[in-house]
């Protein structure tokens, strides 16, 4: 009974110094579910087509619909950036990343990113299999695609993985511009992988917003466990900032 006590009373007075902290990232964790849902009432209710069908066209020549908008090469670009939110792209990333954290020592922190990152691929994919949305049919798609719209694996994964990982390897170091380098990539490859998929027609800008929605909300509540699991040491601490 005495460490149920203990580790209670450690849980609070962490809370209590770090309140400011877990309020913000609770309400964006509900905020993002909450944006999901919404996002996704309203395309189930078909609510957002007109839009979709506009920002589709809109990345697209009027003249020919089959060549995107822009430069002759930024269609390569936008291959490549779809590419960091594909499967194998982000197993690689998760399988390098579990290296590293197997040569700091850190066994439990990388459990921890497996089993954020696999339960993550999973929600993605019964989500899919629940709202089972078309995929745009307005332009030629510029990638392959295999799965339904809603909402945008690459999105959604981009947003677990790539957040998941940030936070969490912002954990294991004390330097506030390593943290902050960690979190700022993250977000950026999360972002650059979901307007990719809108600019290669295969995705609507709803299908998009939603899996960053549920991607974001993901992340922060396994980064909200990883506080916990490190506060209580069943995860590594941060290490300690060198001179």
């Amino acid at each position: 009974m005495l460490p149920v006590v203990a580790s209670l009373k450690s849980c609070l007075d962490w809370l209590g110094n770090h309140v400011n902290l877990v309020l913000i990232a609770s309400f964006l964790v509900v905020a993002g579910a909450w944006a999901f849902i919404a996002i996704a009432d309203d395309v189930s209710g078909g609510v957002t087509q007109r839009f979709d069908d506009w920002a589709v066209r809109a990345l697209r020549r009027p003249e020919n619909p089959a060549i995107p908008i822009g430069p002759k090469w930024l269609p390569e670009v936008g291959r490549d950036l779809t590419a960091l939110g594909g499967v194998a792209m982000l197993t690689l990333i998760i399988l390098a990343v579990v290296g590293f954290l197997l040569i700091q020592e850190k066994h439990r922190l990388m459990w921890l990113v497996l089993g954020a990152t696999g339960s993550g691929l999973l929600l993605s994919t019964a989500l899919k299999h629940i709202y089972d949305r078309p995929r745009p049919q307005l332009v030629p798609h510029l990638s392959d695609i295999y799965t339904t719209s809603f909402p945008s694996g690459h999105s959604m994964l981009s947003a677990i993985v790539y957040l998941t990982l940030g936070t969490l390897l912002a954990r294991s170091v004390q330097k506030r511009a390593l943290k902050f380098y960690f979190v700022a990539v993250a977000l950026m490859l999360t972002i650059l992988v979901g307007v990719s998929r809108v600019y290669m027609g295969v995705h609507y800008p709803t299908d998009v917003l939603a899996g960053w929605s549920a991607g974001l909300a993901w992340a922060l509540l396994w980064w909200l466990v990883a506080q916990r699991l490190q506060r209580i040491g069943a995860v590594e601490r941060e290490e300690p900032e060198s001179a």
